[in-house]
């Protein structure tokens, strides 16, 4: 089991990294425009950190299913794995949806973007 945490922890580790990152390099490039830049470079770096911050607590609640299946540590792995990339790819989405719609001025405005 313990080898099973260590590839679901540097494996999930890995993909929350890169989608944290991913944020910020968007927010970085959206910063260019100089109606909302100054708002989109904060904008990038509170929803990356509150997107780690989540998709760290939701990798360690997971991590509770390879214990739910001892008998199939390959099955509860990658139910594991699975789970965690389809919640961790739903909150990247909502990130970049939220900082769109920073970037547009506000949900009211994203009708005319």
């Amino acid at each position: 089991m313990l080898i099973q945490a260590s590839i679901y922890f540097i494996g999930t580790s890995a993909l929350l990294a890169v989608l944290t990152l991913m944020i910020l390099r968007i927010g970085a490039m959206m910063a260019d425009c100089p109606q909302n830049g100054p708002a989109i470079k904060t904008a990038s770096v509170t929803i990356a950190t509150g997107f780690a911050a989540i998709g760290a607590g939701g990798i360690i609640l997971i991590v509770a299913l390879l214990a739910a299946f001892p008998l199939e540590p390959v099955l509860g792995l990658l139910l594991a794995l699975g789970l965690a990339a389809l919640c961790l790819g739903l909150g990247f989405t909502h990130a970049i949806g939220t900082l769109r719609l920073v970037a547009v001025g506000g949900p009211d405005q994203t009708a005319k973007a």
